[in-house]
């Protein structure tokens, strides 16, 4: 596999309580690989780390080729990697519009302009002038998923998209992942839905504990193996190949 993204023995650290412990991950273009794990596992972590809001050592992780651990987080963005965060962390002083806009300001060329975020979400064009706040949970993480795709990013991070969202509105959010996808975006996600996470992505990784317990092709992987992986069930961690 010629990995679009590579980390190769990732360390974090929150001042002196360590999170993550030697991930090592990768994912190609144009895939879209899932990640899960229980609380506390370091999925979020890991997303940090990629996008620089976590200090790592530089070679942790190589970017089509270039060692980016550690650079600043809007260094990153401008190299093509996007964060939807957990949480949506949108701009409660800007309005939807203003929201979206701000993706922009990596200044990368591509295909995502507001007109494609109206197309793909168009409950935000009618709502585009609406403090972000107003939304419902649904609708603010359609707005974060457009912000991130506004700085036109090779590489889309998804963390914890259906957390807190209603069963009928995560369904309709992830109906939206193959016109993302279409042309060729490479998708991350950390996904709190187990079963979700294996209908939509092609690899899966799960963390336990800060490590990687269990990766394979998602299709291949049993309950059973997931299961002991998550939970950190002894003397089973474990790679299944396609």
């Amino acid at each position: 596999m010629n990995a679009l993204l590579q980390t190769r023995g990732l360390t974090a650290f929150y001042g002196d309580a360590q999170a993550l412990f030697g991930i090592d991950f990768q994912v190609a273009q144009g895939e879209m690989v899932a990640i899960i794990g229980a609380n506390g596992a370091g999925k979020s972590t890991f997303m940090k780390a990629v996008t620089g809001l976590v200090r790592v050592q530089p070679s942790h992780i190589m970017w089509q080729g270039q060692a980016i651990g550690g650079m600043a987080p809007f260094e990153i963005v401008k190299r093509g990697i996007a964060l939807v965060p957990e949480g949506r962390r949108l701009f409660p002083s800007l309005n939807v519009e203003e929201n979206l806009l701000m993706g922009a300001c990596a200044e990368r060329k591509g295909v995502w302009n507001l007109a494609r975020v109206y197309e793909l979400f168009p409950i935000l064009k009618d709502k585009r002038l609406q403090a972000s706040t107003s939304l419902s949970g649904g609708q603010q993480q359609m707005v974060a998923i457009g912000r991130a795709l506004m700085s036109n990013p090779a590489l889309l991070l998804c963390d914890e998209l259906s957390l807190g969202l209603a069963p009928i509105v995560i369904k309709e959010i992830y109906s939206a992942m193959p016109r993302i996808c279409a042309e060729g975006m490479t998708v991350v996600m950390v996904e709190q839905d187990v079963s979700k996470a294996r209908e939509v992505s092609s690899r899966l990784y799960c963390f336990q504990e800060g490590t990687v317990s269990l990766q394979g092709v998602s299709a291949a992987l049993t309950a059973e193996q997931i299961s002991q992986a998550y939970f950190g069930l002894p003397d089973q961690h474990a790679v299944a190949q396609p």
